[in-house]
């Protein structure tokens, strides 16, 4: 395992992360707590240092999952715990939906309550990186996001504040890291080998002013594992029934065909394992957060940190 700053404010930590969104017992259909903690465990034991979830990830199972684990472990790891805030699902605590539902809510008052609660559930003095949970553009030429990120800095509730860069808007969004880049420490980015929008104006401005840069789907919800194919189906609870609808799909593996012959080449390695090399070979990039509901999925990823490519290794699009 390889190990990078995270930007110039950054800490130190894994090149490869975890995605805790698949853990969370939402919208990835039915997953096992006991399993989720065993690929959490086999995650810290590989020498992963970075954990990535959003308080509103199983309305936020997710992060006390995370918890128990490190908790299981003697709090000895080392672990960065990045999280989410923006979306109000306190609300419908109680009530039974198929997928969590959407309610942004950037005022101050909520993103500081929420990340008050997510302390408490993550059972730590502060958290270490709190983002923005991809909001919009209307949201973000709001001040009281930036607002309440800068008072949760000042209480000493938050260490680094981060902004998740809303998915197919990296470019149209890419002016609000340069007009708040002196708040802004991190930022998470839809980034992979077949959607490279955030290559145009966002990563660029990423290394102008040295934010730490968390690369989110980057093996675009299992695709590019080589896992689904056009006949490939997903349950009324699974996110990934539109996200990865048979239009979607047929132009993801019309896309993919210009790639075969470069997995072809590298058979060492699994699709999954080169798609993340890539992610973390851009100069912008310092870590990819995959998800992992099993161990054997974590032992899979882990491994592309370690591969000896370069960006200029991998194909261009087309």
């Amino acid at each position: 395992m390889k190990y990078t700053k995270l930007g110039k404010n950054g800490p130190k930590m894994s090149t490869i992360g975890f995605g805790a969104w698949g853990i969370s017992g939402r919208d990835w259909g039915q997953t096992d707590d006991q399993k989720s903690k065993e690929a959490l465990h086999q995650a810290l034991d590989s020498g992963v240092t970075f954990i990535d979830t959003a308080d509103t990830y199983g309305s936020g199972h997710s992060e006390e999952l995370i918890r128990e684990v490190l908790k299981e472990r003697g709090n000895k790891d080392e672990a960065v715990i990045a999280t989410k805030a923006g979306n109000n699902f306190y609300p419908y605590l109680g009530e039974t939906h198929k997928t969590t539902p959407g309610n942004p809510d950037y005022s101050k008052k909520h993103l500081i309550y929420a990340a008050e609660q997510s302390i408490r559930r993550l059972g730590v003095e502060a958290l270490d990186i709190l983002q923005l949970h991809s909001p919009d553009a209307a949201l973000l030429e709001m001040d009281e996001p930036w607002e309440a990120l800068e008072i949760l800095k000042q209480q000493g509730k938050i260490k680094h504040a981060g902004w998740s860069v809303q998915s197919f808007q990296e470019t149209s969004q890419a002016r609000f890291l340069e007009k708040h880049h002196d708040i802004i420490d991190v930022i998470q980015v839809r980034y992979n080998l077949l959607e490279r929008e955030a290559e145009k104006e966002l990563f660029p401005l990423a290394l102008k002013y040295g934010t730490g840069v968390i690369v989110r789907i980057p093996i675009l919800f299992g695709f590019l594992a080589g896992k689904f194919d056009r006949d490939s189906k997903f349950g009324d609870d699974d996110h990934r029934r539109f996200n990865l609808s048979p239009d979607k799909l047929e132009n993801y593996l019309k896309q993919l065909e210009h790639f075969q012959p470069f997995f072809d080449a590298h058979k060492d390695y699994s699709m999954a394992q080169l798609s993340l090399k890539f992610c973390i070979s851009h100069p912008a990039c310092h870590v990819a957060i995959p998800g992992g509901k099993s161990p054997q999925q974590v032992k899979e990823n882990v491994v592309a940190s370690d591969i000896d490519l370069n960006y200029e290794d991998f194909p261009e699009m087309t």
